[in-house]
């Protein structure tokens, strides 16, 4: 047994080895994990829970045994006997770290919450909803008629209604008599009836006329954040929106990791279905309580999600997407009870319906993207990318539409990077760095001075300048690239070569000093060639996606790039482009769609007409596969240098030049040339 285990935070990603026998709130704060304690480590506060994972976890290259974690000891016992811990959790204060160990920190110990950044777009609704309500008056009982109660109310709604042969649970028929009776035979009844053929459902009753609604969920579950839209299915309108971590997270960061994980411990599809049901029966009820509604009048929801949490939410085993042909359990739309999936705290017979999967990896939000941004209806040719830790992709116009999918991992959403962090306040989001002095100027989530401003270290005072998220890291390179401290091949220059002692040694290659807040007591923030190699790694898998797909249209440019996705939506075009993320075209043609899965789970919540729309939109879809395609590679290493081997990029070269640098890894006394901007 190592006296130095490893130490495995999530979601943030940060890892270290520690001594053993350091209670997991030490170990967090001597890697910079956020996690709470205002106890000073008693036990009494409980703000320092974390979930222990166990199992073998190939992504991280660990084992994590039972006995990982100290004994269960007297001061945790005691919480619980008087306030309650979760199932699976210890408090980080009291467990004490044995060997290897991952830990999941829940959004509830973290100081500063992770900004989960999908909120619905204010995009009107076409109103056609599968459940509606319906007034009607039904006939009382006759001795000298027998006929049941429901077969009454059923004839009520084909008189006055036309709504003809429905069908209800046993559970409502268990509440039927008493309401019918307590409304004097005038009752309410929202009934489920969708595009399909099956029989009509009615799935709730109230005496008299209801006037507090249907409200029915929009889920968009993603593969690091999962967002959510209570939306009002009279109007439309979203009445509460919010969003939490994937609590899988702690299994994999990636889907491939899950699957492994999957693989590698058997019932951990099991694991994996329960945490990630128990994340949207919670969100549930906190969407319910924000908007100050019953969660009983939650009648609907709607779901998109990849490929991969596809089956897990369907409890499935997704192990045949871990291996060509990379196989789908079921790929066609799904309209079952919401308790089938786990959901357990809005209505209990409400009803889900899972958007179609295309094929392989690319799933049900990709379906969505393409139903909210409608490339088939495009004259010109579009491309979509959907970017996340699993990236999407959607080109065509009214010709034909092509879909793949890309590995782009999660470094661009701050994790495996030095400093990175998810979105949280005090993340570094934005970037700029003078081309002539070399120095920084930065803006955090939650604050909207830069760094250079006058009042931005008072306005930063709480929460402090933490760590650097996703589109702050991918502003930071792109900048380093047009300033002249990192050349096209993606080397960061030395404090000679570049002329700025923020480029210093680290061994054999160079780091870039972002800010240093050692002064306050807060960390270092820096760029590394490790960092730079992520996001080459991960921007080439995505521009290597787009490539394949212009391919099979013979195209060498695109007419316009959409960028969907929370995270897409935070993206600065200009700094994506000079990255080579995306195609070169002139900027006014890049536009943010904003959360487009989100959105097309909006619209098929609210019609289903639009339910229609996409699974006929999905059957036209021509699916690339990536993991087989002969010059993926080709593409995948032409797009490691900054912005592109072979690619010209015209239209980015016109409004940004970029410096002919460059750079060698042999230290900070090497030759490095410089040449002058094209």
């Amino acid at each position: 047994m190592s006296d130095q285990p490893l130490v495995i935070f999530t979601p943030s990603g940060k890892r270290g080895r520690v001594a053993r026998g350091t209670t997991v709130l030490s170990a967090a704060r001597q890697l910079g994990v956020d996690l709470d304690s205002v106890c000073g480590g008693r036990g009494i506060c409980s703000k320092c829970q974390v979930t222990p994972s166990y199992g073998e976890f190939a992504k991280h290259g660990v084992t994590v045994r039972a006995d990982a974690l100290s004994e269960w000891n007297s001061v945790e016992q005691r919480y619980d006997d008087k306030r309650g811990l979760a199932k699976g959790r210890r408090l980080g204060c009291q467990a004490q770290i044995q060997s290897d160990i991952v830990l999941d920190v829940p959004p509830e110990s973290q100081v500063h919450r992770q900004v989960i950044r999908k909120s619905a777009d204010a995009r009107p609704m076409v109103m056609d909803t599968a459940t509606r309500l319906y007034f009607v008056e039904v006939t009382e009982p006759d001795m000298h008629v027998p006929t049941g109660d429901f077969e009454r109310l059923s004839r009520a709604l084909a008189d006055q209604w036309e709504v003809m042969g429905v069908r209800a649970a046993p559970s409502l028929l268990a509440r039927l008599q008493s309401v019918l009776r307590k409304g004097n035979w005038q009752v309410t009844v929202a009934v489920h009836r969708d595009h399909t053929r099956a029989a009509p459902e009615v799935i709730e009753i109230w005496p008299g006329l209801h006037e507090a609604g249907l409200f029915g969920l929009a889920i968009d579950l993603g593969s690091t954040t999962i967002a959510a839209h209570l939306t009002d299915l009279d109007t439309g309108a979203v009445r509460a929106s919010s969003g939490l971590m994937n609590p899988q997270i702690r299994f994999g960061e990636d889907l491939m990791s899950r699957v492994s994980y999957v693989m590698m411990n058997p019932g951990g599809e099991a694991e994996l279905t329960q945490v990630v049901r128990t994340a949207l029966s919670e969100l549930a009820t906190a969407l319910a309580e924000e908007a100050g509604i019953d969660p009983a009048l939650i009648v609907e929801a709607t779901v998109v999600c990849n490929p991969v949490m596809h089956h897990l939410l369907l409890g499935i085993d997704p192990t045949e997407l871990g291996q060509a042909p990379f196989a789908l359990a079921v790929s066609e739309a799904l309209s079952l009870p919401a308790a089938d999936l786990g959901i357990s705290t809005i209505n209990p017979r409400a009803r889900a319906y899972m958007l179609p999967c295309i094929a392989g990896h690319v799933g049900a939000d990709a379906a969505a993207v393409s139903l909210a941004t409608a490339p088939d209806l495009s004259d010109e040719l579009m491309l979509v990318i959907d970017v996340g830790t699993n990236a999407e992709l959607l080109l065509g116009d009214r010709t034909r539409v092509l879909a793949c999918s890309s590995p782009t991992g999660p470094a661009f959403e701050g994790a495996q990077i030095s400093s990175g962090q998810r979105a949280a306040p005090g993340a570094i989001e934005r970037v700029e760095i003078d081309p002539e002095t070399k120095e920084p100027r930065f803006r955090v989530i939650g604050v909207d001075l830069w760094s250079d401003e006058p009042g931005f270290a008072a306005a930063v005072a709480q929460t402090g300048v933490t760590g650097i998220c996703g589109s702050g890291i991918i502003e930071a390179v792109a900048e380093m690239r047009m300033a002249g401290l990192l050349d096209a091949k993606g080397l960061i220059g030395s404090a000679e070569q570049t002329g700025t002692p923020r480029c210093e040694a680290e061994g054999r290659t160079h780091s870039y000093l972002l800010h240093d807040g050692t002064a306050e007591g807060g960390p270092r923030i820096s760029v590394t060639q490790g960092d730079i190699r992520a996001i080459q790694l991960a921007k080439s898998a995505l521009y290597a996606g787009a490539r394949l797909l212009m391919d099979e249209r013979g195209v060498d440019r695109v007419d316009r790039v959409v960028l969907a996705g929370a995270f897409g939506a935070h993206i600065s075009p200009k700094h994506a482009m000079v990255l080579g993320m995306i195609p070169d075209v002139p900027l006014d043609k890049v536009s943010s769609a904003g959360n487009a899965a989100g959105t097309g789970a909006r619209m098929a919540l609210c019609s289903i007409a639009a339910r229609q729309q996409v699974e006929d939109g999905v059957r036209r879809i021509t699916k690339i596969e990536t993991a087989i395609a002969p010059r993926f590679q080709e593409h995948f290493v032409n797009a490691n240098a900054i912005p592109h081997a072979t690619d010209p990029f015209p239209e980015l070269r016109a409004i940004a030049p970029l410096p002919e640098v460059s750079f060698n890894m042999a230290g900070s006394d090497a030759p490095g040339r410089r040449r002058r901007r094209r």
